[in-house]
């Protein structure tokens, strides 16, 4: 057993990171972690996590700068690891018609879309390398290693994402510097990269304590961490911080559609769901139509990021149209727990909070 005397606020998170608190801000693609967030996290003590997944290396490069505007602290860029991905003109035909069919409401047409589906990956890589971020997170898989060793030569510290221990034990042989255990209550996309995501879905506790006792890299626990009862927990099982996504995208700095966040914030049960019709990769959200009517064309989701692309669109559109049922609204099974503060009042309270419990 590896489990370590439970510590707050100093863990091996804070001394490997340079940070105060061992809270890491998740990294959400589409929108939510704008610069203004990621530094508001930062200043206040934790890890800010900037989503780069969707953006182009100069897009990648100006966010950089607006946030070195906001915090001289340390913070992270996400990127989401390439995967393999096919579709025929018929599959992409008859993908973007069974989008259409459930979304006459938004009185807008769906069309093909053409490849590159995603944003060239090596140069993402190359603007976070020249840019000399102090933090790199990844998921969907790992890098190459010829990149694992430039961003180490660098002194970039690294930090991978696992569902599984066997993928943790891949990542530990890459000597990546912190694991996030990404439990089954996470929202967003899963990390799983070995095997079918289906067969991934283990809760943070259990998924926490298997790879505290079987890696020897330190572990940062994600999905369903709220509060800081949940946080505590987490810490005894021998996790050496966490990393929280939906508690700060009803924050004030967060830069979600002001509706989504109205939703999060009156719903009083976990409403969240796994569905692949957005994106095509398995991932958690509010339920909507689109989840519920998309069920039945399950057969004409596309490869992540296919998908992903041909219904970026439509989800700007609904956006734009102030219409819910459309938009990918990502969230953890405990969402209900949302408060509508500052990011860095909400760091601050989560340490008040875990101090006491520790007191008691």
């Amino acid at each position: 057993m590896k489990k370590m005397p439970v510590s707050w606020p100093t863990t091996k998170v804070t001394q490997l990171l340079g940070i105060s608190f061992p809270i890491i801000q998740a990294p959400m693609a589409g929108g939510a972690t704008i610069p203004e967030l990621v530094a508001a996290v930062s200043n206040a003590g934790g890890l800010g996590s900037f989503a780069a997944g969707y953006l182009t290396a100069e897009e990648i490069k100006l966010s950089i700068i607006e946030i070195r505007k906001l915090t001289d602290k340390p913070f992270a860029i996400n990127l989401f690891v390439p995967e393999k991905h096919h579709a025929t003109t018929e599959q992409m035909a008859d993908a973007a018609k069974a989008i259409q069919s459930v979304t006459q409401e938004l009185n807008f047409t769906i069309n093909a879309v053409e490849p590159p589906y995603a944003p060239s990956f090596d140069e993402q890589m190359a603007v976070i390398l020249d840019e000399k971020i102090p933090i790199f997170s990844f998921t969907f898989g790992i890098p190459a290693d010829e990149w694992l060793v430039k961003f180490k030569h660098a002194g970039i510290k690294l930090i991978g994402t696992a569902t599984t221990l066997p993928e943790a034990s891949m990542l530990e042989d890459k000597e990546v510097d912190l694991i996030v255990a990404q439990g089954s209550e996470a929202g967003g996309h899963r990390g799983t990269f070995l095997g079918k995501a289906e067969d991934a879905l283990i809760d943070v506790e259990s998924l926490t304590s298997m790879l505290v006792n079987h890696t020897h890299v330190p572990i940062v626990s994600a999905g369903g961490i709220m509060d800081a009862k949940k946080i505590l927990t987490l810490l005894k099982l021998g996790a050496d911080g966490v990393q929280m996504g939906t508690a700060f995208l009803a924050c004030t700095e967060s830069g979600i559609h002001p509706d989504y966040k109205k939703l999060l914030l009156k719903t009083a049960y976990d409403n969240t769901t796994l569905t692949r019709a957005f994106s095509g990769k398995l991932a958690r959200g509010l339920t909507n139509e689109f989840i519920i009517r998309m069920k039945a064309f399950e057969n004409f989701i596309l490869d992540y990021p296919i998908q992903n692309k041909l219904t970026s669109m439509m989800r700007k559109e609904a956006g734009k149209q102030n219409n819910i049922d459309f938009m990918s609204m990502w969230a953890g099974q405990a969402h209900y727990l949302c408060k509508e503060i500052s990011a860095g009042r909400l760091v601050q309270d989560l340490n008040l909070e875990v101090t006491k419990l520790l007191k008691n």
